[in-house]
């Protein structure tokens, strides 16, 4: 992740924030890609097919529960906005969708996930080694798509972000129960393994479309903002959303002793109990039944919750600046939508 990019994106400025609703925002964007991901959709059924009956059966698991498929909207939004001519963003976006399975397939592993997209996490079935193993069938498919579409810049953007998501995962996993990371510490996590592959799927629908240099720049910026909106809001939502909305079990990441954002900012505020509190429960991994609990009502009481979502706000605004260079039209309008979709969504 280019942090001059970065440090540029955040200085953008913000447009003002609509009230549109939520599922409203996300529905536009939905219907206007509907054409394209139908054959997408065909494309990521024929290519995670295989004679080992094991990996399309695993791979269907998670592909086939649903998962709002945003990365690859994203792909095809960018290069419809950019007026493209061609389908080369099709196999571009089937790769992003197993470059993100493959992630979930791996990361449910490491950190021993009950659930995913509201079903049994596929380690839980076929067993540890088959999920990785399928993850890593699904990335060398990933590569393949890309390869077809004989596009090097793509090829680079996209294979270039898969391994910056593995780092961002790498990362988190080394800074797991760190009482003291940073806000800085933790943009600079969620850049890579959230942010990156949202950059890199809006990105590339640029290029796929051959969009002039100003074009895809803005794209890459959008995305970039777009993912960290995204994730605080995932991280928000750990917090304060049920298994049966979120499709995994709430409070994974406090249980994984995982430092978000929201955590960080009811730790900044925490009094001197409090800070035993979280000393106790993520400092020295010891939690008891009731801790979660206790962790929202502080959450609350801070008001980091609310803090955490202002941040996000901002990003999702920065990533709505980032499309100015654009003709206003649908496509614009539906990826601007997306934005507000990104922090007042509640799954």
């Amino acid at each position: 992740m280019d942090s001059a990019n970065i440090d540029a994106v955040r200085k953008s400025t913000a447009p003002e924030r609509d009230t549109q609703s939520s599922k409203a925002d996300v529905n536009a964007l939905v219907s206007l890609c509907q054409p394209d991901m139908a054959q997408i959709n065909a494309l990521i059924t024929e290519r995670m097919q295989s004679d080992v009956a094991v990996i399309p059966a695993l791979a269907a698991h998670l592909i086939a529960a649903g998962g709002k498929r945003l990365r690859p909207l994203l792909c095809v939004a960018a290069a419809r906005l950019c007026g493209t001519g061609n389908t080369r963003h099709h196999n571009l976006s089937a790769a992003v969708e197993f470059i993100h399975t493959a992630t979930l397939l791996h990361d449910d592993v490491v950190d021993s996930s009950q659930l995913r997209r509201g079903k049994v996490a596929a380690h839980l079935i076929w067993g540890a080694p088959s999920s990785v193993l399928v993850g890593d069938f699904l990335f060398a498919r990933a590569f393949e798509l890309m390869v077809e579409t004989g596009s090097l810049r793509a090829l680079d953007i996209l294979s270039k972000a898969s391994a910056v998501i593995t780092q961002g995962e790498v990362l988190q996993l080394m800074k797991a129960f760190d009482l003291n990371l940073s806000q800085d510490d933790y943009i600079e996590i969620i850049s890579a393994k959230t942010a990156a592959l949202f950059s890199a799927a809006s990105q590339s629908g640029a290029v796929a479309a051959d969009a002039p240099e100003e074009q895809v720049q803005a794209l890459y910026d959008y995305g970039l903002n777009l993912g960290l909106a995204f994730q605080i809001q995932d991280d928000i939502l750990d917090y304060q959303g049920s298994a049966a909305d979120l499709g995994k079990n709430a409070g994974d990441d406090f249980a994984e002793g995982k430092s978000t954002l929201p955590l960080i900012l009811a730790m900044r505020a925490s009094r001197a109990t409090d800070a035993a509190f979280w000393d106790r429960t993520i400092g020295k991994r010891e939690q008891k039944p009731g801790d979660f609990e206790h962790a929202q009502n502080l959450m609350k009481a801070s008001g980091a919750l609310d803090e955490a979502r202002a941040v996000a706000r901002d990003f999702a605004d920065k990533a709505r600046a980032a499309l100015s260079v654009f003709t206003p039209g649908p496509w614009r309008q539906a990826l601007e939508n997306l934005a507000v979709y990104s922090v007042e969504r509640q799954t």
